[in-house]
């Protein structure tokens, strides 16, 4: 019996095209993932210059990363808020808050990684 979602390298393709969909809605609809992804590429080469090493490197990316995957399930959290119904509820906000403050930790690692390597470079 054949998977309703495929199987092999037909599923990869399709989840693969799933994802890029995910990325263009959040592009298109959530301000915060396009300000963090512009960072994100700003950081880039900034990362180049500053890391001592290539781990280090993929370290200072590595959290920008981070960012942007936890953007992404606080942006996924909001808009399933806001299909179930957009009246106001306690447990909404509250699940609302919980993502914001889920981004607000992985920039809070992305300051003391990058501020390590700052230190690192300059002292």
């Amino acid at each position: 019996m054949q998977k309703p979602n495929g199987t092999g390298i037909g599923r990869i393709v399709k989840a693969a095209r799933c994802s890029m969909q995910g990325f263009a809605a959040s592009w298109k609809f959530e301000s915060a993932f396009r300000q963090e992804a512009t960072l994100t590429l700003l950081a880039l080469p900034l990362a180049v210059w500053l890391a001592s090493s290539v781990s280090q490197f993929a370290l200072l990316m590595a959290v920008w990363c981070l960012v942007l995957v936890v953007e992404l399930l606080n942006s996924a959290i909001e808009s399933l808020t806001d299909r179930v119904g957009l009246e106001r509820h306690e447990l909404s906000g509250r699940a609302k808050d919980m993502g914001s403050a889920a981004v607000f930790v992985a920039l809070v690692i992305v300051a003391l990684v990058w501020g390590a390597a700052l230190f690192e470079r300059f002292y």
